[in-house]
């Protein structure tokens, strides 16, 4: 690691000068954008196995007087929650105590979800009836992830997807490493090789399409500080509350990307982390499914485009997508309203202060 910090470090001669003459100065540029990423993803990239002492992981806990919960958001995901959640309860709740609670956030499943979640003695949540009375509902995976905020109580809030297959206490204890050991980073990602199942067979690449065909080129074109982000719309990360009740946080697939670039915006590059999971097999995605993410997470890129740039975009843009269907004989258009809803900064919805005791 030090290695590649010292690949990226500038070297100058000092300004020399005669007794009783002034030095001639020369003005040295600040960083360019690509030093200041190499030099991030020297010292901020972390390998899981780096975390994997829990005892010692516990010991900083302890020390430190945190409280970390675990929040599942889920739809429809009986084949795998119960698997994701016994593994996590066993090695990190039973057997070492990291996590303090972990609570499922369901999106209104229509499986039995929800009861195999209650039937491994963990809190459930159905996000519509979250601070519905206050603030209304509305779909998508961020509105759970924003609602999760107000019915956990740890000052560390971690979230892992509920359909991964090859669940590991890595998920957990990889991303929660660096906030433990280090109190300046403020948000860690996770990240992972991304095999992909075509026809029946399990291929070693190919995973995460919309993170390189969309997201990881828009990052690098209009916010290149964040370049160095191999996973932004992992599902797999963790906060401090601090920070995360200060973000606005976007409904539905924008959710990643808008937190990423608010962090960023908010805290500084020195404040986000990454840290390699390995390997994350999962049911993949139909490609349309991948085209509504895709026009969704597009929309969170105008919008802090427009914050950034102080222009008006979006008011003239489309937000209805024509999706393409095919039924024997022939295609077809099919018009759908895809648009995240930006919820406000946690902090500012009275029944969470309340909750909180916030003056």
């Amino acid at each position: 690691m030090d290695q590649a910090v010292l690949l990226v470090r500038a070297h100058r001669l000092a300004s020399l000068a005669l007794p009783g003459t002034l030095a001639q100065v020369t003005p040295v540029p600040a960083p360019d954008i690509s030093e200041v990423v190499d030099r991030w993803f020297a010292t901020n990239t972390f390998h899981s196995e780096e975390f994997a002492d829990l005892e010692q992981l516990v010991r900083r806990k302890r020390e430190r007087g945190h409280t970390i919960s675990l929040a599942l958001p889920a739809l429809n995901e009986a084949e795998t929650v119960g698997h994701v959640i016994s593994t996590l309860k066993r090695a990190l709740m039973d057997e070492v105590p990291l996590l303090d609670e972990i609570v499922l956030i369901d999106s209104n499943s229509t499986d039995a979800t929800r009861e195999i979640a209650a039937s491994l003695g963990i809190p459930v949540y159905i996000h519509q009836h979250i601070l519905a009375d206050e603030v209304g509902s509305f779909p998508g995976k961020g509105e759970g992830l924003w609602k999760s905020l107000y019915v956990t109580r740890g000052d560390i809030i971690a979230w892992v997807d509920t359909d991964i297959v090859n669940i590991h206490p890595r998920f957990v204890y990889g991303i929660l490493g660096p906030l433990l050991r280090w109190d300046t980073i403020q948000y860690v990602k996770g990240f992972y090789r991304r095999p992909i199942r075509i026809d029946g067979v399990l291929r070693a690449g190919g995973g995460g399409r919309v993170t390189e065909l969309v997201a990881r080129p828009l990052l690098n074109l209009f916010f290149p500080e964040l370049s160095g982000i191999i996973q932004p719309l992992s599902g797999e990360y963790a906060g401090r509350r601090a920070a995360l009740e200060q973000l606005p946080f976007f409904s539905g697939y924008g959710v990643e990307t808008g937190l990423l670039i608010d962090m960023l915006d908010r805290f500084g590059l020195k404040a986000i982390a990454q840290v390699d999971l390995q390997e994350r097999i999962h049911h993949n995605q139909p490609l349309v499914n991948l085209s509504r993410m895709a026009f969704a997470i597009l929309q969170v890129f105008i919008a802090r485009l427009e914050a950034r740039n102080k222009v008006k975009l979006l008011e003239e843009f489309n937000r209805s997508m024509k999706l393409i269907r095919y039924e024997p004989g022939r295609f077809f258009l099919e018009v759908e309203r895809i648009s995240d809803v930006e919820r406000p900064p946690m902090i500012t919805v009275p029944a969470y202060r309340r909750k909180w005791m916030l003056t």
